[in-house]
């Protein structure tokens, strides 16, 4: 089978189209037959070296790229009853999508609805089940609630605006141009403003006469995260899910104090998908919000395993405001 694979860290130039067996299902394993895989910056990050020494995301060389993928049940391990042979199934954090065939945890897999076609699935399941769970399990908004969404224009920071106006909530968006300002207007923020070296804190707590926001979604790191303190209310949460900007690696915890009295956390996908049934009823509210309208996943790329370098390099350069997705079979 085809199959896109790294044997070291590096740049786009890395990536290797290899043929490779298909490989077997384990007692607790399914084998898929891949439609369609997400492209995203975790595979960019896993390409880079990122989760060489990682506890939550132990991938290691050589792997096969594309943790998120929609695709048939073609075989199941002996001990897998949650999903048999001709399901439609999407799945995120196991590598192996960027493959004609790719061997899933049972754990890992949710069944999608006949009318989610596996491109949609392939973009929706790790974006979605990630802002799920920020504003589900670590936010916890609801209506009446505010919070601040960096990134809006990018692939979870869509989502993110979306799911939250969906609860009712007022969402402050940033971004770092008009045009992307129009992105994020245009999924529901109800204020948008450039990042500007920090300004947007001083912004933030104008709109919000001098209060801030409840939450703070951060995934730009270094660049915004001590003004992202600035635009959060006493005792709210600064929620940092990704580092895009760099880390943070001089921070002394008594800066939440001077803050606010501020709550910091730096969550996980994987430690929120902790079964089965949680993954699939985080995939169940995603598909039912795609298919009643109030979700709505831009596909602005589509690729094949003979440009999926061009894929990682827009990715890079942050031209890809929507989700990317690799046609397979």
């Amino acid at each position: 089978m085809k199959a896109i694979r790294i044997e070291q860290y590096g740049g786009p130039e890395v990536l290797r189209r290899v043929d490779i067996g298909i490989p077997s299902p384990g007692p607790d394993e399914v084998l898929i037959r891949v439609g369609c895989a997400g492209i995203n910056f975790m595979d960019v990050h896993t390409r880079q070296g990122k989760y060489r020494e990682s506890r939550t995301y132990p991938v290691r060389l050589p792997v096969t790229l594309g943790m998120e993928g929609a695709g048939e049940v073609v075989q199941t391990g002996s001990n897998v009853t949650s999903c048999e042979r001709g399901d439609r199934v999407a799945w995120c954090i196991s590598w192996g999508a960027y493959a004609d065939y790719a061997v899933v945890p049972a754990a890992r897999v949710a069944r999608i609805p006949d009318a989610i076609p596996f491109d949609l699935a392939a973009a929706a399941i790790f974006q979605g089940s990630t802002a799920h769970y920020l504003l589900e399990d670590v936010a916890r908004l609801s209506a009446g609630s505010t919070c601040l969404v960096h990134a809006a224009s990018g692939g979870i920071g869509q989502l993110l605006v979306q799911l939250a106006k969906r609860r009712g909530v007022t969402v402050y968006a940033t971004t770092s141009s008009e045009a992307k300002a129009e992105v994020a207007r245009a999924h529901g923020a109800d204020h948008v403003m450039l990042y500007e070296d920090g300004g947007f804190a001083d912004r933030v707590r104008e709109a919000t006469q001098g209060r801030g926001v409840d939450v703070v979604f951060d995934a730009v790191g270094r660049a915004t995260l001590r003004d992202s303190f600035r635009a959060t209310r006493t005792r709210g949460l600064v929620v940092n899910y990704g580092s895009v900007s760099g880390s943070l690696n001089d921070l002394d915890p008594i800066e939440l104090g001077e803050a606010g009295s501020l709550f910091l956390t730096r969550p996980r996908l994987a430690d929120h998908l902790a079964d089965g049934a949680t993954v699939q009823r985080r995939a169940d509210e995603i598909f039912a919000a795609l298919q009643d309208g109030t979700l709505k996943v831009e596909i602005s790329g589509r690729y094949t395993f003979d440009d999926v370098e061009a894929a990682h390099e827009a990715l890079e350069s942050r031209s890809q405001l929507g989700k990317a997705v690799m046609t397979i079979g």
